[in-house]
């Protein structure tokens, strides 16, 4: 089953997350094609980061709350709240700018 795990940044904390980021990638690398998407959220101006965004599949809900805690950047205290909910995916189109 599908989960969107929407997690958001405690203010001020842009220094911890860059701080934690290679951790997190490896960490979302290391779960292979259980990531079905992940990115930051961003700023009005795309040029802050704001939070977390991640399409997993997990078995169940407990699965999902599971790798959400396990992930660096929750472990190390970056989030404020993070809200994880079932997701179906219905349609996909690949982004043309590139972007990964």
């Amino acid at each position: 089953m599908l989960f969107v795990i929407h997690a958001i940044d405690k203010p001020g904390n842009l220094e911890l997350r860059l701080k934690t980021r290679a951790a997190h990638l490896d960490y979302l690398t290391a779960a292979g094609d259980r990531v079905v998407a992940a990115g930051p959220t961003l700023t009005d101006d795309g040029a802050g980061m704001t939070g977390s965004v991640q399409i997993i599949d997990a078995a169940d809900r407990a699965g999902a709350e599971e790798f959400a805690r396990n992930d660096p950047y929750a472990k190390a205290g970056l989030f404020e709240n993070v809200t994880i909910m079932p997701w179906r995916k219905v349609f996909f189109q690949p982004p043309r700018d590139g972007a990964r």
